[in-house]
């Protein structure tokens, strides 16, 4: 806690801060945490309430609860509050399908859909408090739909439309949600995905469905169950056009989403509606610098947390313009991004890490034949950003104009903790760093023991004070909720990842604490691994893995596409091990260099690493449902096995 008398505002942050003149980012983020409850009821006056709170927080280690006694509905301050203003004529949605269709949505046409497909819903019997299952592609019917959730207080849980019928199934099953809504299919690389099969198989197995509402995108033919499944459009036909919103206690579940671990069950991830509604809304207030004539776009698919906040609930809750993207980045062309930049005149521009890496293994070229002019501030989130994706980035997307506003947060946290903050104050940017929390919160960096280490020092990120965008629970099990998250720092969130404060106070995300390698007693991160891989001039992208190793524990096991132009060899394979050594140290040198086409990847662009573990090790892939390109398995398969043949004949394949 800062002492009072210090007035320049710099003393509640790291101390290596000082140096720098943030006047008003440090002064945001004292008074933030000295009278956090004064503060979070600032930013709450900013969105319409239908009642006030009675208090702002209630803390009960470990659950908190915002705004008690107020009430609001998230579909009113996205929807409703915009079209009593002149943005009812403005664009709320361009919509851009992959096969080149269409659509565009004013707030009026949002409004007026909303209240139509609450209706809808209604008219299948759903009421407030009910669970629904969204199984959709990225239509602009999915976002509607989960408004139209909101808005008679339905609770929405968005299925990734990657997912297949068992993991859909186990997602509905631990939710009892009653009605699936899923279309006839949607569109990946210029094919049909069934989503209405999938979705039939899975509710085969799944006792709580009642109804399966079908939206049209594709036309074709898919097989309706009577009495259970219903054409939306068959409903519309009969939808009241006016739907008042329900008044909604603060504390109400706006929807539950489930974090894709690796092992163990998904956890059912429960933000309020006031609380989730405030932090974000102030979020991208301060992180994007959002203007009425900003178009904005973030790339993520909305079923992800990224696409829950960055896609839906933070930008229309400004009244933003964003953009909608059906399908793959790179198809039918390398280009397909820069030209929807282009031609929707998009000037925020939200993507991960994964993605700028795979545009700089097809080069430059693509974002050079488009005019990016109106692009004014770049961001990334998923994953921490290594400094060669990080320059590439600002060089060829941002035309060296353009500050990049690298955000980290999780699905549990609801919104962004650490970026820039460029609708507070600019901050000098270092490629890679996060740079430093939010106002509101109360980030560290700390040992084992929970002492926070030193500048330049490894340690545990954990977050010391509750915020509004705070899950509420895990649900159906707060067991979990307070084993994963408050066991390990008792009093503390644990992020469950690692983190670094460089001198000047910068906060640096080194990625998953269980992401990291026993080298011979040396802990050593993947995510330090591969962004000194990635620094080598021929490599695009890189995933590490680790396999036994007798003596050393773990030995490091590195996988690398390689840039254009760019031939495997066996003297590259060396030339990139003597680089890792060189970089980071002697412990690093990998034991293994595989040249790959592509990397295991989920559709929401992260590297499946789990798999790039499994097929070092030789154990199961596990589930693959959510991956991109089923083919990159195989690739990663046959260049680890023609390797091992090489380097030792006698283990045969």
């Amino acid at each position: 806690m800062t002492n009072s008398h210090e007035s320049d505002g710099a003393s509640s942050l790291p101390t290596g801060l000082r140096m720098w003149p943030f006047k008003r980012y440090a002064e945001m983020h004292r008074r933030s945490l000295e009278d956090p409850n004064g503060f979070w009821a600032e930013q709450a006056r900013k969105l319409d309430w239908y009642k006030t709170w009675d208090r702002v927080l209630d803390w009960n280690p470990p659950y908190a609860r915002w705004f008690v006694g107020g009430k609001l509905n998230a579909c009113y301050q996205c929807v409703d509050r915009h079209v009593k203003t002149w943005r009812r004529s403005k664009v709320a949605i361009y919509w851009e399908g992959e096969n080149g269709e269409t659509r565009v949505l004013s707030y009026s046409t949002l409004f007026r859909d909303v209240n139509r497909y609450a209706s809808a819903l209604q008219q299948i019997g759903v009421k407030k408090g009910d669970r629904i299952a969204l199984y959709l592609p990225m239509i602009p019917e999915l976002p509607v739909f989960m408004l139209a959730c909101a808005r008679i207080g339905a609770v929405h849980t968005v299925i990734f439309s990657g997912f297949g019928a068992q993991a859909m199934c186990d997602r509905i099953e631990d939710t009892k949600a009653k009605v699936i809504i899923t279309s006839d299919g949607g569109y990946r690389r210029g094919k049909i995905v069934p989503l209405k099969e999938i979705a039939d198989e899975a509710a085969k197995q799944c006792s709580t469905v009642e109804k399966i509402l079908v939206v049209k995108r594709t036309g074709h033919q898919v097989p309706m169950t009577e009495g259970r499944d219903v054409w939306l459009s068959s409903l519309l036909d009969e939808a009241e056009v006016l739907i008042k919103p329900e008044p909604l206690e603060s504390t109400h579940p706006l929807y539950i989403l489930y974090t894709s671990g690796t092992t163990g069950k998904p956890k059912g991830v429960v933000h309020s509606t006031g609380g989730y509604l405030v932090f974000n809304h102030s979020a991208y207030e301060w992180v994007f610098d959002i203007k009425e004539e900003s178009v904005y776009w973030c790339t993520a698919d909305v079923g992800w947390v990224t696409g829950h906040s960055s896609i839906v609930y933070a930008p229309l809750s400004h009244g933003a313009a964003i953009v909608l993207y059906e399908g793959a980045p790179d198809y039918p062309t390398v280009d397909r991004w820069w030209d929807i930049v282009e031609k929707y005149g998009v000037s925020i521009f939200y993507t991960s890490p994964t993605a700028v890496r795979l545009f700089m293994r097809y080069g430059p070229e693509g974002p050079q034949k488009h005019d990016l002019s109106s692009l004014e501030l770049l961001g990334s989130v998923g994953e921490p950003i290594n400094p060669e994706a990080w320059q590439w980035y600002y060089k060829y997307i941002g035309r060296e104009r353009c500050p990049i506003v690298d955000t980290w947060w999780q699905t549990e946290t609801g919104g962004i903790m650490i970026s820039p903050t460029p609708g507070i104050e600019p901050i000098p940017l270092k490629p890679g760093s996060a740079t430093f929390p939010l106002p509101g919160i109360d980030a560290a960096v700390v040992d084992s023991d929970g002492k926070e280490t030193a500048a330049g020092q490894t340690g545990y990120l954990i977050i010391r004070k509750p915020w509004p965008g705070l899950l509420l629970d895990v649900y159906g099990n707060p067991q979990r909720y307070k084993e994963a998250y408050w066991s390990r720092f008792p009093g503390s969130y644990y992020t469950g990842d690692f983190a670094m404060r460089d001198e000047d106070g910068y906060f640096w995300l080194l990625g998953r604490a269980d992401e990291v390698l026993k080298v011979a007693g040396h802990r050593i991160g993947t995510a330090e691994l591969e962004s000194a891989a990635i620094s080598h001039p021929a490599v695009a992208e890189a995933a590490v893995a680790s396999k036994p190793d007798p003596l050393k524990g773990e030995a490091i096991v590195l996988f690398v596409t390689l840039k254009k132009d760019v031939s495997p060899s066996p003297d590259l394979r060396k030339k990139i091990a003597e680089h890792l050594r060189r970089v980071i140290g002697p412990i690093a040198t990998p034991d293994e260099v595989y040249f790959v086409d592509s990397l295991p990847k989920t559709r929401s662009g992260k590297i499946m690493r789990r798999v790039i573990k499994a097929v070092a090790q030789g154990k199961s892939l596990g589930d693959l449902t959510t991956i991109e390109d089923e083919t990159s398995v195989e690739d990663v398969k046959r260049a680890y096995e023609s390797l091992r043949k090489i380097s030792d004949p006698d283990k045969g394949a």
